[in-house]
């Protein structure tokens, strides 16, 4: 069975090899670009969003991505969940809130270690089963066909939540970026989970109140927004 195209935008291609239980992204030629500069941009932002996934992948859920073959091919193990964007909703509002703080707890651990996420957004976070709260997903480097599962199953637990995509990512100590990858994120709610989403993103900030430098950060959003509104 051939690899299966799930999702393309701009600069990538995604495949499912569900022989494998991988995930393969492919960042795309362009045409319009001289084939040596559209090569080493490719190879640079390839190894780039690699070794942000590989960072991330320790302090974080995320997909711990398998050594580089090609340069614009990244392989990585397959998250079988479901896409926030598209089941936040569906859940009571009490685990809605309790989804929201950990993103906010794990948005926390990015920043905190310099990791700017750059399309902090719904659709760029999966849902693994339902665990038990003290019960933890095995997030390390498998091999070819492997498959990341619960480390114990049952239970009424929340949810793990798993980040990906690390495209638009990068390493960054400036508070700005910090409160920019915020704001994609409070606009994300806004837009998608408009039901809710200022009690969804109070709890978001509760979790990210734990940064040491959340008080800047936010104070720094203020900033951003209001920038935002002048545009219009």
């Amino acid at each position: 069975m051939k690899p299966k195209l799930i999702a393309q935008g701009a600069e990538a291609k995604i495949f499912l090899d569900k022989n494998k239980n991988l995930i393969v992204k492919n960042r795309i030629s362009k045409s319009y670009r001289i084939p040596e500069l559209d090569k080493k941009i490719r190879k640079t932002r390839t190894k780039a969003e690699k070794k942000l996934l590989e960072k991330a992948s320790k302090i974080i859920n995320a997909p711990d991505p398998f050594p580089l073959k090609e340069i614009n091919i990244i392989k990585m193990p397959f998250i079988d969940g479901k896409k926030l964007s598209e089941h936040l909703d569906k859940f009571p509002l009490k685990q809605q809130k309790q989804i929201c703080k950990q993103i906010g707890e794990d948005v926390t651990k990015l920043h905190d270690k310099e990791i700017i996420h750059g399309d902090l957004t719904t659709s760029n976070m999966i849902l693994v089963g339902k665990v038990d709260i003290k019960s933890k997903l095995t997030n390390k480097k498998i091999k070819d066909g492997a498959q990341l599962t619960t480390s114990s199953g049952g239970g009424g637990g929340k949810p793990q939540i798993f980040f990906i995509d690390f495209g638009l990512g990068f390493i960054s100590h400036k508070f700005e970026d910090k409160a920019v990858d915020i704001h994609l994120f409070k606009q994300a709610l806004e837009a998608k989970h408009f039901q809710n989403w200022e009690v969804l993103f109070k709890e978001f900030e509760r979790g990210y109140n734990k940064s040491k430098d959340s008080k800047i950060v936010f104070e720094r959003l203020k900033a951003v927004e209001k920038r935002g509104r002048y545009r219009h």
